[in-house]
């Protein structure tokens, strides 16, 4: 199933202004759709296009696909899977106990809460919390860990009905969540409703600005809806009754920012916020440039990663995927990825093992097979946890394993 190329441009979901395409991926299936071998006879595709708005600079794509398609009760994506992600998310939950959630009765809200790996520390220190999540098989797995959640999608509905029954909200949180959202005006009139007078809304997401400059074109699939700056996070937390306060570069996933919205008047504008306007107007995020350059940049990308490929294929060398991520599949598909080219890919996710990669089904096996592999090669989809990955696995490189990526450019090491 395909849905219809929409046009070179398209009116822009937050401001209504006009959004100019930049970048077409072709079709895509769902990122995370991972099924088994004998059930991809009636798979979903879509028109995997990005473009910019030129009037309030928000990046996003130009084709929405249903949420339930992508957020549902066999969603596998685990926050817990990664020591580095766990990491952070327990240190961003300590410093809202320590900095935010002071006060008699404190109570947090996370939007996407998924396993519930940040919940569990404010749990633990006894905080008053709620997790709102509509995939409910993660929000299973939470609960064990002793999180309150919410099966839910999150929007001024159900945010009424948190208020409703909880109260309002010191901290609303979302990490890589509210990117994937594409009806933000429910979304903030529902954290209008839900937030204190002096709560803050912190959200973190991938930045345009460093997918742009390490050309991480798999960042751009189906979940991810738009790609934030501080400029388009600027115009629309004014436009919906909030004001952006402040912002923290977060070298994870590739490159985020942490964005603080506040309602009017109540906090204070950091400097870093004026200084990350700054650098954006000066490195042209508002101009149609740097996005076109982007653009050319990835389709040589893509030529040379394939034909990459293809010489190591024909000089006999067996080459594996590690990591079956959610970006592999614009990888995979844009580049037109095989098994052909890549024999199998590891994971450590058990929902994915047995299973086949999204559109061009790859087999997908558990990430123990890589220890015994003999393949001389492992492109490496997870390279924005390459640190984390090399380390664990040295054993690869001391038998003469060599790792194959393509951001920013492609490298054989």
């Amino acid at each position: 199933m395909s849905i219809p190329t929409p046009s070179h441009t398209t009116p822009c979901r937050i401001c209504g202004g006009a959004v100019e395409r930049f970048l077409d991926l072709g079709d895509q299936p769902l990122s995370d759709a991972f099924r088994k071998p004998d059930e991809t006879d009636d798979e979903f595709f879509f028109r995997l296009e990005v473009g910019r708005c030129t009037g309030c600079t928000m990046t996003q794509l130009l084709h929405e696909v249903p949420r339930e398609r992508m957020f549902h009760a066999d969603y596998p994506y685990r926050s817990s899977g990664s020591t580095t992600m766990a990491a952070h998310f327990r240190a961003i939950a300590r410093r809202f106990i320590a900095e935010e959630l002071t006060g008699s009765d404190p109570f947090i809200v996370e939007i996407g809460s998924n396993d519930g790996v940040m919940l569990r520390t404010v749990a633990e220190a006894g905080v008053r919390h709620l997790g709102v999540d509509p995939s409910a098989g993660v929000g299973l797995t939470a609960q064990e860990q002793g999180v309150r959640v919410r099966t839910d999608f999150f929007e001024e509905r159900s945010a009424l009905e948190v208020v409703a029954d909880e109260g309002r909200a010191d901290v609303i949180y979302a990490a890589n969540t509210f990117c994937h959202i594409p009806y933000l005006d429910s979304v903030l009139a529902g954290a209008r409703a839900l937030l204190g007078d002096d709560g803050i809304f912190v959200f973190e997401d991938p930045y345009i600005g460093d997918i742009l400059r390490r050309r991480s074109f798999d960042q751009i699939y189906d979940e991810h809806f738009y790609f934030f700056s501080a400029t388009s996070v600027g115009a629309m937390a004014a436009q919906h009754g909030f004001e952006l306060v402040d912002v923290e570069r977060l070298d994870v996933h590739g490159g985020e920012v942490r964005y603080t919205l506040a309602r009017p008047g109540r906090r204070t504008v950091t400097q870093a916020v004026h200084d990350l306007l700054l650098e954006e107007s000066t490195s042209g995020l508002d101009r149609a440039e740097p996005y076109e350059s982007f653009a050319r940049a990835v389709m040589a990308i893509r030529d040379d990663l394939r034909s990459t490929l293809e010489r190591l294929r024909d000089e006999g060398r067996r080459v594996v995927g590690y990591g079956a991520t959610a970006k592999s599949a614009t990888v995979n598909n844009f580049c037109g990825i095989d098994r052909d080219l890549v024999a199998v890919v590891y994971d450590t996710t058990e929902e994915k093992q047995g299973r086949v990669t999204p559109g061009q089904h790859i087999p997908v096996e558990d990430m123990s097979g890589f220890a015994t592999d003999p393949a001389p090669i492992a492109l490496l989809y997870a390279w924005n946890h390459a640190e984390e990955i090399k380390r664990k696995e040295q054993a690869f490189a001391d038998r003469g394993g060599r790792w194959l990526t393509y951001v920013p450019e492609v490298r054989l090491d």
